[in-house]
């Protein structure tokens, strides 16, 4: 243990994870979160059900909050940034938002991702219908407790429409990646939306299905056949209004012929864009980002979470579209890594 704090920038599951390890082996960290509260978008975005435990948001990832806040080896700032950060590894010091400064062994970088603003995709209707919404957005509905409702006049709806890859995969708006959990959530979603409202029809327009390892039977399969979603490989084209209900237009792209449908609500799900503030971030911690935005880091074959500044870690989906489960993992991998290295420098300082 090294008598200075590691710095952690940012607390959702990463960033969470990350301090838990850090108290386990008696290492001290101070957690800097630039919201007034931690939990990252599970929490600030209101997230319901997660994937794959089923777990609520406000119970699994407030269980993480409740473990952190109350260990005495983590010191939490909310409603601060960090301001400058000069030093090497052993010695870096960070200068906060609220005048205070850090004096940190290490730091690890846990500053996730934004969400993608579905006003970029505006021919897809959101910004222009009110019961166009997001993934998001419904979750808040389903974890608030108030239910799957049309934001127009809070009636239930009867057809649902939930198009994927708004903001992923589409190099007209830039947005060149897939972002990995969005088939998977939807899934979730559209049988949260059935289990709730049992006579509405939700439809799932995709590219292709990315439920990826071992979601493919408990999302993809399990959607379809105990939920009766049905899913539609279309290319949508726009989604308009005839004044009563909202109209999905695009091409079956399986048949290929055009496709009409009207729906009651038509769901983006959104993709994960970089952090808003990475270029900041990169300029402030001297660390490289990578061609699309996110926070560039080395080879997992040698340190994992290693950045391209020494003593500078990071994790999650500050670095690409992750999962929240992976998130967790890589905060505790990039905090034993830090660790690691605090440890090797000791030795080197002993002799």
């Amino acid at each position: 243990m090294t008598s200075k704090p590691v710095l952690i920038v940012g607390g959702g599951p990463a960033g969470l994870a990350a301090a838990h390890a850090l108290a386990t082996i008696g290492q001290t960290s101070v957690l800097v979160e630039k919201e007034d509260r931690l939990g990252g978008a599970p929490i600030l975005s209101g997230y319901a059900k997660l994937v794959p435990s089923g777990e609520w948001a406000k119970d699994a990832i407030g269980g993480m909050v409740e473990r952190v806040e109350s260990n005495g080896l983590v010191t939490v700032k909310t409603g601060t940034t960090v301001s400058e950060f000069s030093g090497e590894p052993g010695n870096f010091s960070a200068k906060l938002s609220d005048g205070k400064s850090v004096d940190a062994a290490a730091t690890v970088l846990c500053t996730g991702f934004t969400h993608f603003d579905s006003v970029n995709k505006p021919e897809w209707g959101f910004g222009t219908f009110p019961d166009v919404v997001t993934t998001t957005q419904v979750e808040q509905m389903i974890s608030s407790g108030a239910g799957v409702r049309c934001p127009s006049d809070g009636r239930k709806p009867k057809r649902v429409a939930i198009l994927l890859c708004v903001g992923s995969r589409d190099r007209q708006i830039g947005r060149e990646w897939c972002s990995k959990i969005c088939c998977t959530v939807s899934a979730n979603l559209a049988m949260e939306i059935r289990e709730e409202i049992e006579d509405c029809h939700v439809y799932i327009y995709y590219m292709d299905i990315r439920t990826f390892g071992l979601y493919e039977t408990s999302y993809y399969w399990r959607s379809q056949e105990e939920f009766k979603v049905k899913y539609i490989k279309a290319r949508i084209a726009e989604v308009t209004s005839d004044g009563e209900k909202l109209i999905v237009k695009g091409e079956d792209t399986l048949v290929k012929r055009p496709i009409t449908i009207p729906f009651d609500m038509v769901v983006h799900a959104i993709g994960m864009d970089p952090n808003v503030d990475n270029m900041l971030l990169s300029t402030i911690f001297d660390v490289e980002l990578e061609p699309h935005g996110y926070i560039d880091k080395k080879a997992a074959y040698g340190t994992l979470g290693a950045t391209s500044r020494p003593g500078v870690f990071v994790a999650g989906s500050a670095t690409s579209p992750e999962t929240i489960d992976d998130s967790i993992a890589q905060g505790n991998a990039a905090a034993m890594s830090a660790y690691a290295m605090l440890q090797g420098a000791g030795k080197v300082a002993a002799e």
